[in-house]
């Protein structure tokens, strides 16, 4: 009967691609084989009991606190126009290079990702903002549409990301539950602050290894970027309007990962300091009305309840699996897979590579995760390199064809003269940095525990 874990996620897979609501679809389905499995015998319903003491720890997690305010902090940047007068600023800097329309979209997509940690509002605005300057530069669509919807990704990866934030805290309670499985009752711990660390550097490389292939179609490919005008070439910025674009962004994210890495302070009260200092931003800038306040808090507010709402189908999908013995299924899988922990590792990161064409991270991080991460942990894998590795594999899937998130994004806010099939092609070359980036952390897993270790110590 265990197996009938499996054939419930199947089916709530299922029911997601109908098209029905997340949170609704994990809690009915769940209660769906629960009632099944009461009436046959072939669940004890002692798991049922638990899910009032599980939702009373979701709502107390001191965690889960830094999501509001990460959301708060996004949204807040996102409608004071911070954005807009970075990239006009950077665009004049770098504009009169070869490729430095696309360098500065990568520069200020790092910098929103940096600040807001919202893949969707990075794709939206930098679409509604870059892609018609793009295409009026003669960039081609493919090339234009991949940059900007792999710079948006980077919000995935790069810290404050509420992406980092939800994995942290379900990997600290998935390694501390793998380490009592193994007999070791003081367990150590991970914290959101952890994969914030660890994210750092194969964020940049990230970044850098975007720059460096612009710079080589620039050189080797002129039908995707186009010579440039020495007739039509812009002024450079001035010291004051470039210091006015670049310095809010710049000391928002200082002083969010700064007291993170400094130990001054936790990622929830980071978060705390982050939506203050937007708020002071909007204020200073006179973009912040009571109307606007409005917007932003209605928009946090339907964020954060759509997250706890998954959270809390989540935990009751989770009882149930549990309660049929998924556990235990997957243990046995994972155990009689030839080739040990490397099998097992590749075979969690496909799945949750094909996940993500159907379920946001959010859906991936409180259901699959949980389930596997117990497991894999318990093969002495370092949860700071696993959780990044997850975070990194799901940000390539969002960018795969067909079904890729930030594809859909991109779409809504493109003119009709992009052809989808061009947003397609032009992701293919960032997809493949990603995976080469994956195998690179595979291989030196150091890119990624080095700078933890290096603090901790």
């Amino acid at each position: 009967m265990e197996y009938l874990s499996l054939v419930m996620f199947a089916l709530v897979c299922l029911v997601l691609l109908l098209g029905y609501p997340v949170a609704y679809s994990l809690a009915g389905t769940a209660l769906l084989f629960a009632g099944v499995g009461l009436l046959t015998g072939t669940f004890d319903e002692a798991y049922l009991h638990a899910l009032p003491n599980r939702l009373y720890g979701i709502l107390t997690n001191q965690t889960l606190l830094a999501v509001p305010l990460f959301v708060f902090m996004g949204v807040t940047l996102e409608k004071s126009h911070i954005a807009e007068k970075l990239l006009a600023a950077m665009a004049q800097l770098f504009g009169n290079f070869r490729g430095g329309m696309a360098i500065s979209v990568i520069l200020v997509g790092m910098l929103l990702a940096a600040s807001t940690g919202i893949v969707g509002a990075t794709v939206v605005t930098m679409g509604l903002m870059s892609l018609p300057a793009m295409l009026k530069q003669g960039y081609a669509p493919s090339f234009a549409a991949g940059s900007i919807c792999a710079t948006g990704t980077l919000g995935q990866i790069i810290p404050p990301s509420i992406a980092l934030v939800l994995l942290g805290d379900v990997l600290s309670s998935a390694y501390q539950q793998a380490q009592l499985d193994m007999g070791i009752f003081s367990p150590d711990s991970v914290s959101v602050g952890d994969l914030f660390i660890g994210a750092i550097v194969p964020g940049l490389i990230l970044v850098g290894c975007y720059i460096l292939y612009v710079l080589f179609v620039a050189l080797f490919d002129q039908q995707k970027i186009p010579l440039i005008d020495k007739n039509k070439a812009a002024a450079y910025p001035s010291i004051g309007k470039l210091v006015t674009a670049l310095l809010p962004p710049l000391l928002l994210m200082l002083m969010v990962l700064g007291t993170i890495l400094t130990g001054f302070a936790t990622p929830t009260e980071a978060a705390g300091v982050g939506a203050s200092g937007a708020l002071v931003i909007a204020l200073l800038q006179q973009q912040l009305g009571l109307k606007k306040l409005r917007e932003i808090m209605l928009s946090t507010l339907t964020v954060t309840s759509m997250v706890f709402l998954i959270l809390i189908g989540a935990a009751l999908f989770s009882l149930v699996f549990r309660g049929f013995g998924g556990e235990q299924v997957i243990e046995d899988i994972f155990a009689n897979l030839p080739g040990g922990k490397f099998a097992a590792i590749l075979l969690v990161m496909v799945v949750i590579f094909l996940l993500g064409f159907i379920l946001d991270f959010i859906e991936i991080t409180f259901v699959v995760v949980p389930l596997v991460a117990p497991v894999l942990l318990a093969m002495d894998i370092d949860p700071i390199w696993l959780g990044i590795m997850i975070a990194i594999n799901l940000q390539t899937s969002f960018l795969t064809p067909p079904f890729g998130f930030a594809l859909f994004y991109l779409r809504g806010v493109a003119p009709a003269s992009v052809k989808t099939i061009a947003i397609y092609r032009g992701v293919i070359p960032f997809i493949l940095i990603q995976l080469l980036l994956l195998i690179a952390l595979a291989i030196w897993p150091e890119l990624i525990t080095w700078l933890p270790e290096q603090l901790a110590n």
